[in-house]
């Protein structure tokens, strides 16, 4: 039983701040234009997990975004080299395609000319494809070959992936964004699942949690991308031993702090954000039961923006992307 004294989750004024954040970002949040396909997915995300989507927002709205969201697919364009008559592959030719961050930056897209900022890149192809499944799109416009050639160049020796296919950051966040994209195609013949899943593994510390790559510090939100990677690939956990799943909760129990939060690292403040990368993680290993969640929920609750949105702790602004859809479908349920 939850305390009655619970503050109530404020749905309208995160609806209204999610909603504020999709029309245009004020001159001071300017540096995440770069990143605006992933604010996009955390907005639509709030807006759908509390029910608000469709209340809150009409049928052309949700035209209007899911068309921008198609205009950043990437192609696999020619281009005209300086000789006359002469044709050459771009750089961005060769690595298939699929979405860029925002059209940030970018000059003309056609099939004759080519930007750098057009490559695709894969937390942002991941949270496309989030996002156009959450304003309910039937993906016939995605060029799904392309997407799995996309895929196999960015997986590298080790079995990890880039975010990009010439190179970026490489951990346990865009690998599970691989595996996540997989599912979503329901085609796993744009990767080698055996390298990734060793790579998986080998990020594995001693206190049972999982680094970005390996022999990095446990973190929470690596612990939930590495079992959701090793669920969606295996359906149950097969690389895990039952003492590394015990191991494994024994560590994410013990990062529920005395306020009811989650911290992220041993000995680190609880924020709202890893209540959900922690949670999310113990019922992956069916041990959700273990979570005090009557202390979770207050503290998340404590987080709540007068204003809309969740901040990270109690009497923070919250910021950009302002609500993580993901606290939020862990205050609802």
């Amino acid at each position: 039983m939850l305390p009655t004294s619970l503050p109530l989750l404020s749905k309208g004024g995160h609806a209204t701040h999610c909603k504020r954040c999709l029309s245009g970002l004020p001159s001071s949040q300017v540096d995440i234009d770069p990143a605006k396909l992933a604010l996009s997915f955390y907005c639509l995300g709030s807006l759908d997990v509390s029910g608000e989507l469709e209340k809150k927002t009409r049928d052309w709205e949700r035209e209007q975004w899911r068309e921008w969201i198609w205009s950043q697919q990437t192609r696999e364009p020619v281009l005209k080299s300086k000789c006359v008559g002469e044709l050459s592959q771009s750089p961005g030719g060769h690595y298939g395609t699929g979405f860029r961050a925002s059209s940030y930056m970018t000059t003309k897209h056609s099939t004759e000319e080519y930007s750098g900022h057009d490559n695709p890149q894969i937390i942002m192809t991941y949270t496309a494809l989030l996002s156009l499944s959450i304003l309910r799109d039937d993906f016939s416009r995605l060029d799904r070959k392309g997407l799995l050639k996309f895929l196999r160049s960015c997986q590298n020796i080790d079995g990890s992936f880039s975010s990009e296919p010439l190179g970026g950051d490489s951990d346990l966040r865009t690998t599970f964004c691989a595996f996540a994209i997989s599912t979503m195609l329901d085609d796993w013949s744009g990767m080698d699942v055996a390298n990734a899943l060793q790579f998986i593994c080998s990020c594995r510390s001693y206190e049972g949690g999982y680094g970005q790559s390996p022999f990095g510090e446990a973190l929470g939100g690596t612990t939930y991308c590495a079992l959701a990677a090793l669920q969606l690939a295996t359906k149950q956990l097969d690389p895990l031993s039952l003492q590394d799943r015990q191991k494994t909760i024994r560590w994410l129990v013990q990062n529920q702090a005395s306020n009811g939060g989650f911290s992220g690292r041993t000995n680190k403040d609880a924020d709202a954000c890893y209540c959900f990368w922690c949670g999310a993680s113990l019922h992956v290993l069916n041990a959700g039961d273990l979570i005090d969640k009557a202390a979770m929920t207050s503290f998340i609750a404590s987080c709540q923006f007068k204003y809309g949105g969740i901040a990270k702790i109690p009497g923070e602004h919250p910021g950009t992307p302002f609500s993580n859809p993901l606290t939020l479908q862990q205050t609802l349920s």
